[in-house]
């Protein structure tokens, strides 16, 4: 909704995308595009702010990295070494190191062979190894908000040529408590004012603190695009409730995951504690099992990730934070062990699936 909104796009060769993008959207097994790029490619590509609503999975990703990657190519902008103070065209703001990784990785794969570097900052391993990475050059910065205000603080971040502010999954951020360093970024010194940048803002749920936070950080003309049911469960997932008593649950969980085998099974618990009592009992059953939370290292949590996307460890069990964002092919069943303790979380958690 909104005034004027462009065309949609029905194959990726309407996007006009240049050679080298459009080879490596094919490499990447992209064949047709999803609702949210059909909208949100020429939205971004005319240059119009964006509040869409869209649950992960969705292809969101993709939507807004493909035009801002265009539009960069298309006016020849090159990362430069030279620099002690890096300037990035593109700052994609995104709440857990997963989530932003996994942009990072995306905007690697279709910048591939191109001029246009992409760089990631997250939080939880050492500053000298990401500073160094970043004077390499950096024209698209992916971030958490606490490390990429550390940077910004320490004058290794300028954002003094930033055309495009991204910010994905704009609920969970607030959730997680970064509304503050949000509006710190966006009140930055030499940060353009929304008048002179594209600002473009993703998220699962509409709530009214994320309506707020639309219309201080997006243009007064800015498009609103809502895929599937906001805040609705993905459509292609069946629900199942199994009643049990407190104490039955893990024999229960366990007759579950007997009869789905090597089918990838995701396992949602209340607490970090819970996460790994659940994941050590599985595995004294013989049940390839791994944990993810909040307290793992970073190392531990790529490790776990990696083992359960190459099936190693068909079975991981979760806290509801490590969820949100996670990208992950194939999930066929999710587990609720313990309910969460609000709708959202609960649409988020079985989206795994969709």
């Amino acid at each position: 909704s909104g005034l004027n909104p462009p065309q949609a796009i029905y194959t990726f060769k309407e996007a006009c995308l240049c050679e080298s993008l459009e080879r490596n959207v094919a490499k990447s097994g992209y064949v047709k595009p999803t609702p949210v790029q059909k909208h949100g490619i020429p939205i971004i590509a005319a240059g119009r702010d964006i509040m869409a609503c869209a649950q992960t999975g969705s292809g969101k990703t993709a939507a807004f990295l493909l035009p801002i990657l265009q539009k960069l190519m298309a006016d020849g902008v090159a990362a430069s070494s030279f620099s002690e103070q890096q300037e990035p065209e593109a700052i994609i703001v995104a709440p857990t190191r997963e989530l932003i990784n996994q942009i990072f990785l995306e905007a690697r794969k279709f910048a591939h062979g191109t001029c246009v570097r992409p760089v990631v900052l997250y939080g939880g391993i050492s500053t000298g190894h990401q500073i160094r990475d970043l004077l390499r050059g950096c024209n698209v910065l992916c971030g958490t908000p606490g490390r990429l205000m550390d940077m910004i603080g320490r004058g290794k971040v300028g954002l003094t040529k930033l055309r495009y502010l991204v910010m994905d999954e704009a609920d969970r951020m607030l959730d997680m408590g970064f509304e503050p360093e949000m509006r710190r970024l966006v009140g930055s010194p030499g940060m353009p004012s929304k008048e002179e940048r594209q600002t473009l803002m993703f998220s699962a749920t509409y709530p009214e603190d994320i309506q707020r936070m639309a219309g201080d950080f997006l243009k007064k003309d800015y498009l609103f695009l809502a895929v599937g049911v906001v805040g609705g469960a993905c459509s292609d997932v069946e629900q199942k409730l199994v009643q049990v008593t407190k104490f039955s649950k893990r024999d229960q969980l366990l007759d579950i995951l007997k009869n789905t085998g090597t089918e990838r099974t995701m396992v949602f618990v209340e607490t970090k504690r819970q996460a790994d009592f659940i994941a050590a009992f599985l595995c004294q059953e013989n049940v390839a099992t791994t944990s993810i939370h909040g307290d793992r290292e970073q190392r531990e949590r790529e490790q776990a990730l990696g083992d359960f996307r190459s099936g190693k460890c068909p079975v991981l069990v979760a806290t509801s934070v490590a969820a949100r964002g996670l990208d992950i092919k194939d999930v066929q069943h999710v587990v609720n062990f313990d309910l969460p303790n609000n709708i959202d979380d609960y649409v988020h958690r079985i989206g795994r699936t969709g």
